[in-house]
């Protein structure tokens, strides 16, 4: 049983983190003779930077995992980036509508502007979190190409290559999905909000919390306190072979849930909204 766990517990910890490479682009950077891009958050700016390659200059306005995307505000320095962008991409859907004020503020005939969550082919009822889906990330990945040749027809060929090469990038993960679903299909496994609902379906998991409990978290609201109860139960009499909580929308009750999980052995698993940050790499450091 642990060495079920374990392997749950790693593939999900891993399986996000495998759609992309590290971001260096975290903060709003000035123009170098390069086509600006500007991405609501840095997951989507790391999917720009892959397919750009070598002739985009890449921002992203979130780049912190500590900061809850649904709450922030935006400032003058996003507004400057947003105007001065060839290509802006934004999640949508009600996630980002911050960086939507900010394209009407600035508005623009020749600017393109990618919103994944219009695009995307896989969606979940009130969940908008799309690029937590593989096949929602293929497709975004090949608008934003669309997009770059349209402002630079001259390097088309190129960001057909990197699209190319993106996309095979994407294999090792829907692999390591499947392989999953083959061997844990019907696991049950708790979570605190609905961001991992793109992923724990193609698994197969057998998601056990309250989809009531869920959402009110993804939402900043308090859940009905019987979801609660039922929550703290099956963690309680050992319902749910891992925890996956989303570290970004921590609350009283999620850190419970937490506490309770560890108590009790049961794995708990975190994931982020935005990517982690990357680890500087100095003499005598490591990463991992």
């Amino acid at each position: 049983m642990h060495a079920k766990r374990a392997g749950i517990a790693l593939l999900l910890s891993i399986s996000l983190l495998g759609l992309f490479t590290a971001c260096n682009s975290s903060s709003l950077a000035q123009s170098s003779g390069k086509m600006n891009v500007v991405a609501a958050e840095n997951f989507y700016g790391d999917i720009a930077k892959q397919v750009g390659g070598e002739h985009v200059n890449v921002s992203s306005v979130l780049s912190d995992p500590n900061v809850d995307p649904h709450e922030y505000e935006s400032n003058v320095e996003n507004g400057k980036a947003v105007a001065t962008a060839q290509l802006v991409i934004q999640n949508g859907g009600g996630y980002d509508e911050w960086m939507k004020k900010l394209l009407d503020a600035s508005p623009n005939d020749n600017r393109s502007v990618v919103t994944a969550f219009d695009i995307a082919p896989q969606k979940l009822p009130d969940n908008e979190h799309v690029w937590y889906s593989p096949q929602n990330v293929k497709v975004i990945a090949s608008s934003i190409a669309t997009a770059l040749k349209k402002q630079d027809a001259t390097h088309a060929a190129d960001y057909d290559a990197n699209l190319k090469k993106f996309d095979n990038s994407l294999q090792a993960l829907e692999q390591k999905i499947s392989e999953i679903k083959s061997q844990y299909a019907g696991t049950p496994v708790g979570l605190t909000e609905t961001i991992f609902l793109y992923q724990t379906g193609p698994m197969g998991l057998d998601v056990k919390t309250p989809g009531e409990l869920q959402k009110a978290i993804a939402e900043g609201n308090d859940p009905p306190a019987n979801t609660v109860a039922i929550a703290n139960n099956q963690i309680t009499h050992g319902e749910i072979k891992v925890l996956i909580y989303n570290e970004q929308t921590n609350t009283p009750i999620t850190s419970k849930l937490q506490r309770d999980a560890q108590s009790k052995n049961i794995p708990i698993v975190p994931v982020t909204e935005t990517m982690p940050r990357a680890r500087p790499t100095s003499p005598g450091s490591s990463t991992r």
